[in-house]
């Protein structure tokens, strides 16, 4: 399996004999969350292929005086699972029947695709189009990787007010200028047994104090009261702890641009979240994102925090995922009928706040920059539908319409079919009211620290790479440290390795 691996050294401009080569790789990524290889293990993707370019420049066409060559750019992509490769090559097939534009799609690990960039941007070596999670556009386009003029330029010839505003507003630069283009994302959910919430006469779980209240009764009901991430190696604890920060009121970095994790909503939070997973959680058995799932499928968890990644899972559409608790065995899909759905919760100033995970397509600084924004705005367009139909559960559209109808592409996911091994709209699972909370959270998703034009724009990037916060999280529900010592230890951490990457 290492030597497959080999076949990435192009990427870093090293040899690029490989233009006409079909490149196999073992693939590992999550559909889900960042650090979760459920839909992979043990599969392999195959590769477009990579094309030769001149001068070591990544898109660089090579000419000759008689000769036209028909324009061809590369495309880095995260959609890595077969199905969702066959899906994006249809796509391009598509796209190039109409444009005559070639495309190379070129697959990678998302847990690599920062590194490989930033290699790949010191070996003058940059694709034509990526497709990249929110977490790198800020510092990626602080770098000279994104063009946000191409991405501007588009936004605004696809009309930026069919866009949703919160996936704007994260990667604004200046005015109407933005790094990178919106085009899916998903919300953090909080799934909770309605039908065990009426038995025992709980409120909905929609502000902090009736999460921590019906955490509580659940346990000392005999289920776990809440189950969410706190193992220290993944993204998932960064991830759910992050969405009850929001709700605490923490932003890593004031409106000055300054640092600001030492406060006194960073130790709320902290002290908050891990008392709830210590007393009412998985206690100090540290919880991985699949056993947080499994407790829930298996009918031990009162409520979730997931993505919404594990509806279709709920529904029973996925044989390899299947929910198993008691009332499951002679109806499948039991927990999609009976479970509630929070995206948003209420914050301590009352508004409401939902973590978001939101993906853009990005022009490189070194592309050829008139057929890569011809790609996009196909993308966005005719192939909007087909790019979100690979998991409209968790794909929900960042652009709702066109110009002249606003809902379009809204309403069309609403009736993509979800599922692997049986499939079903969305909208024939789950009723009205809560699809219209997952849309209605999607215009506003939420993170910390992405201020336009602040001078710790590495600052996310940080955090989520080396996983400071979950380490730190495991370490107070182990006793070792207060919240007051880890607030403190978090931004010495982070100021210490921003000066590294000074």
């Amino acid at each position: 399996m290492i030597s497959k691996f080999k076949n990435l050294i192009p990427i870093l401009g090293i040899n690029f004999k490989l233009s006409l080569m079909m490149i196999v790789i073992g693939a590992f990524l999550s559909a889900c969350y960042p650090s979760q290889p459920e839909n992979l293990a043990g599969t392999e993707v195959v590769l477009g292929p990579v094309s030769e370019p001149t001068e070591n420049v990544a898109g660089t066409a090579m000419v000759e005086d008689s000769v036209s060559i028909p324009p061809r750019i590369v495309f880095w992509s995260l959609e890595i699972q077969q199905d969702r490769v066959e899906i994006t090559n249809q796509i391009i097939q598509r796209f190039t029947e109409k444009t005559g534009i070639e495309v190379d799609l070129v697959l990678l690990e998302e847990n690599a695709i920062d590194s490989l960039m930033r290699a790949s941007y010191e070996k003058r070596y940059l694709p034509d189009v990526v497709y990249l999670p929110l977490e790198f556009v800020n510092s990626w386009e602080e770098h000279g990787i994104l063009d946000a003029d191409a991405a501007a330029s588009i936004i605004n010839n696809l009309d930026a007010s069919t866009f949703a505003p919160g996936s704007l507003a994260m990667v604004g630069v200046k005015g109407d200028q933005f790094n990178s283009v919106p085009s899916d994302g998903w919300g953090q959910l909080l799934i909770y047994r309605a039908d065990i919430f009426e038995s025992l006469g709980l409120e909905k779980p929609d502000d902090l104090n009736r999460i921590r209240a019906a955490a509580q009764v659940l346990t000392d009901a005999g289920y776990i009261g809440l189950i969410a991430g706190t193992n220290p190696n993944e993204v998932y604890t960064q991830q759910t702890f992050e969405h009850f920060a929001l709700a605490h009121g923490v932003q890593i970095i004031c409106d000055n641009g300054e640092i600001f994790l030492n406060t006194p909503e960073m130790i709320a939070a902290l002290d908050y979240y891990t008392e709830l997973m210590r007393d009412f959680g998985p206690g100090d058995s540290p919880a991985a994102w699949f056993e947080a799932r499994e407790q829930y499928f298996a009918g031990h968890a009162g409520m979730i925090i997931w993505s919404p990644f594990i509806l279709d899972e709920m529904a029973g559409l996925r044989d390899d995922f299947m929910p198993d608790c008691l009332e499951c065995e002679t109806d499948p899909g039991y927990l999609a009928e009976i479970s509630g759905i929070v995206p948003a919760f209420v914050a301590v100033d009352g508004t409401a706040t939902q973590w978001g995970a939101v993906n853009y397509f990005g022009i490189t600084t070194r592309a050829k920059t008139d057929p890569a924004v011809e790609f996009v705005e196909f993308m966005m367009s005719e192939g909007y539908l087909d790019w979100l139909s690979m998991a409209p559960e968790g794909k929900m559209p960042m652009r709702y319409g066109t110009s002249q109808n606003p809902s379009f592409f809204l309403d069309q996911w609403r009736k993509l079919p979800i599922g692997v091994d049986r499939k079903l709209p969305i909208s024939e699972i789950y009723n009205q009211e809560i699809l219209e909370t997952l849309v209605a959270g999607s215009q506003d998703f939420q993170r910390w620290g992405f201020i336009p034009n602040s001078k710790h724009r590495e600052l996310v990037g940080i955090l989520y790479s080396e996983l400071i916060i979950p380490g730190l999280i495991a370490d107070i529900i182990d006793g070792k440290i207060t919240p007051q010592a880890a607030a403190k230890n978090l931004e010495t951490q982070v100021k210490q390795l921003l000066l590294l990457r000074e």
